[in-house]
């Protein structure tokens, strides 16, 4: 079968560089370096988003696990202890695979922060190799923020330290090690930040954590024939995609609910998958949250795309479904992610505001002109921002502390149309100002870390900066990431 694919990949390739021998666009990726002997394999992996694998369907036959709430620290000064890990997970029945996380032998915990806190967490590394911990959407000094510099090295140990200055929202940690993030997260390293404010705790949404709030961490993976991960057996330099999906590190999941509203605060934790969720039902929901924090007004949508790393909290209303059989969550192929069983109870009464939040796009942010534009460009690892590969020793942009800059993020195309890149900037929630000239769409209109960008389609963003420091800004397609796609910014 790969053999059959290596030639159908090279029969394409062939057409397309005879069709476009003499176009400007040829020439440019020559220029890139895409003339090279293996250029064949590289666009069979390019391809491979456009025709992803297609995931099996959930058989509902497990109960979806939900991460435990990490307890604070007994210890004097510090709030939490966060470890990574080396372990074996029994995902499947009877069988022992290999895996990371943090305090534990898969994934992570939830942490619980409070706006207005003050906090001290200790990293510890207990893996065979260098990690970081990157807290993903925090608001956080440069040195804190867990980027490539920040190595964590086998058996050290780290306390950082930091005010919790934000909104309440739904964020997440991970590593960042330079060159190796794709497999440390791909084999389990990723936990949740919650944040909470007043504002949160005055509204009658759902927050019974693990009972009508629901962490659903999304993840596609691929497994051997021993149920094993083999991150190098099936890394793909353009993004890794798999055919069998785990929610929470569970599979074949399933959640049961009772006939009342019910929050799911989707994660896509995958390394390149983007996921388009809806109801089977046909039924809509309501998305009341972004990446940083809750809309001003509940939107309904019949589905929802997450590009990885995107966050969004979700409310399906279970007592007032068109039908209560079969009901599931399912991808943009139909594919079942997530049945849900129903149960007779009513559950717990909760409501949806109509009014949640205050954000706005001020005139003066609308009226700024661009101060830096970002190229996203290439595929597998030929690629680039603003025609670069990544390099500890250079900072690309500087701007000050708490000055609002309007950066211009386009996704340019390559020969083959070009593929969507979801660009992340670390230590800040930015707004965005439009997609192409227009507005962007009303679910989209609330605080992001992470955004999808189309090939050819130019997004403005504003953004400032609370703290100073150097800062990541990537793809967080994570095989993009590890081959360059990165830059920095010096906050000062």
């Amino acid at each position: 079968m790969q053999i059959k694919l290596k030639f159908v990949g090279i029969a394409i390739v062939l057409v397309v560089i005879s069709g476009c021998s003499n176009s400007s666009q040829s020439h440019e990726m020559m220029d890139h370096g895409l003339k090279d002997p293996n250029m064949s394999g590289m666009m069979e992996g390019h391809m491979s988003h456009d025709e992803a694998l297609k995931l099996t369907h959930s058989t509902g036959e497990n109960e979806l696990k939900i991460p435990l709430e990490l307890p604070r620290d007994t210890e004097e000064g510090v709030t939490y202890t966060v470890k990574a890990q080396k372990g074996k997970t029994e995902i499947f029945n009877g069988i022992e695979t290999n895996t990371l996380g943090y305090n534990g032998a898969f994934l992570g915990p939830m942490l619980r922060l409070e706006k207005g806190d003050k906090v001290k967490i200790r990293t510890i590394n207990e893996l065979d190799e260098e990690t970081t911990f990157h807290w993903h959407g925090l608001e956080i000094a440069g040195d804190a923020d867990g980027g490539p510099h920040s190595t964590v090295k086998p058996g050290e140990e780290k306390i950082i330290e930091f005010k919790v200055t934000q909104e309440a929202s739904t964020l997440w940690f991970h590593p960042h090690p330079e060159g190796k993030t794709s497999e440390q997260v791909y084999n389990g390293l990723a936990g949740l930040l919650y944040i909470e404010d007043a504002n949160s705790r005055n509204h009658t949404l759902p927050n019974i954590y693990g009972e009508n709030d629901i962490p659903v961490i999304f993840q596609d993976r691929n497994f051997t024939s021993e149920k094993q991960l083999d991150y190098k057996a099936t890394m793909n330099e353009d993004g890794t995609i798999g055919d069998t999906l785990l929610i929470n590190g569970t599979v074949n999941p399933k959640l049961t609910v009772n006939k009342e509203k019910v929050r799911l605060r989707l994660l896509n934790g995958s390394n390149a998958r983007n996921f388009t969720f809806k109801l089977n039902s046909g039924d809509s929901f309501v998305q009341v949250a972004t990446d940083g924090g809750l809309l001003n007004k509940p939107v309904p949508l019949k589905e929802l795309t997450l590009t990885p790393s995107e966050r969004a909290e979700i409310i399906i209303d279970f007592a007032h479904l068109s039908t209560i059989d079969d009901v599931a969550l399912i991808d943009e192929e139909d594919s079942v992610l997530l049945p849900f069983e129903i149960s007779n109870d009513r559950g717990v009464e909760s409501g949806i505001p109509t009014q949640m939040n205050d954000f706005s796009l001020t005139e003066e942010e609308m009226s700024l002109p661009v101060s830096k534009k970002v190229e996203l460009f290439g595929m597998m690892d030929m690629v680039t921002i603003n025609g670069k590969k990544f390099d500890p020793n250079r900072i690309d942009f500087t701007q000050q502390q708490g000055v609002t800059e309007i950066w211009e993020i386009y996704n340019k195309p390559d020969m083959m149309g070009g593929m969507i890149h979801p660009f992340h900037i670390h230590g800040t929630q930015f707004k965005i100002i439009s997609r192409d000239g227009n507005a962007p769409p009303e679910n989209e209109r609330g605080w992001k870390d992470s955004i999808s960008v189309k090939p050819d389609e130019k997004v403005k963003i504003a953004v400032q900066f609370k703290n100073k420091g150097v800062y990541m800004f990537h793809c967080h397609i994570l095989e993009h990431e590890d081959n360059g796609m990165m830059g920095q910014i010096k906050v000062e």
